[in-house]
């Protein structure tokens, strides 16, 4: 028992890599930020003409 716990816990510490993905999407501008702290989440600041239009948010690195 106790070793499956010791199983669990190595396999646990270890991040999952996840292969690069390729996207290719269509759209009219391109910003590139660096996402900020906010409590306990992230943010990013866009341009107020960008407010009430659809955006895609792509994790890079």
């Amino acid at each position: 028992m106790a070793d499956k716990e010791k199983q669990e816990k190595n396999t646990e510490k270890q991040p999952e890599l996840q292969p690069k993905v390729k996207f290719e999407v269509y759209g009219e501008e391109m910003i590139e930020k660096e996402v900020k702290s906010s409590g306990n989440s992230g943010r990013i600041y866009l341009p107020p003409n960008w407010v009430g239009h659809t955006v895609k948010i792509i994790k890079v690195d």
